[in-house]
């Protein structure tokens, strides 16, 4: 008889006012802690994403690389960080995005996509989608296609979704 199947939900912590008093934080440090969750996770998104001509996984640090960098490994594909100002040591190319309070900004080395790459964007949490949003605005400002971005868990009352469209959004968890 096969194991039975991990339920990725049955390791995300609900943690109730932070940081702030009236949020509801959904804590992946949990199925992190359990090798055999976490190897679940990677393993379910690169079966989402099996035999899609992806030939790269980015993804925005730092959580985004918890689980980018892993399924990258398991994929046999190659992996870009895309980072904050400052951080990369090669020539970057970037793109600034609206936060609530003011402007962000992110980088990738400029040798990092291009025209024919097609790319898996992944992070934790989809929430408002904004730093994805300027994940794929990056990307596909060096010619290269944005595949999907891909999540662990999805917020789905925030809305992030609509500003990832038209491209595909793909999470494991979605509350």
């Amino acid at each position: 008889m096969p194991a039975p199947a991990i339920r990725i939900e049955d390791h995300i912590r609900d943690i109730p006012d932070f940081p702030k008093p009236g949020i509801l934080f959904k804590d992946i440090t949990p199925l992190l802690g359990n090798p055999t969750a976490f190897a679940a996770a990677i393993t379910q998104l690169a079966e989402a994403f099996q035999n899609r001509g992806i030939n790269l996984i980015a993804a925005a640090e730092a959580r985004g690389f918890i689980f980018g960098a892993p399924l990258a490994m398991q994929m046999n594909l190659g992996f870009v960080p895309i980072r904050k100002p400052g951080k990369l040591p090669y020539a970057t190319i970037a793109v600034e995005y609206a936060l609530e309070y003011g402007q962000d900004r992110l980088e990738a080395h400029t040798d990092a996509f291009g025209p024919g790459n097609r790319v898996l964007l992944v992070d934790d949490v989809l929430a408002t989608g904004g730093t994805m949003r300027a994940c794929q605005e990056l990307v596909e400002s060096t010619g290269a296609e944005v595949v999907a971005s891909a999540f662990v868990i999805e917020l789905g009352f925030l809305g992030g979704r609509a500003r990832l469209a038209p491209s595909e959004v793909f999470s494991l968890v979605t509350y």
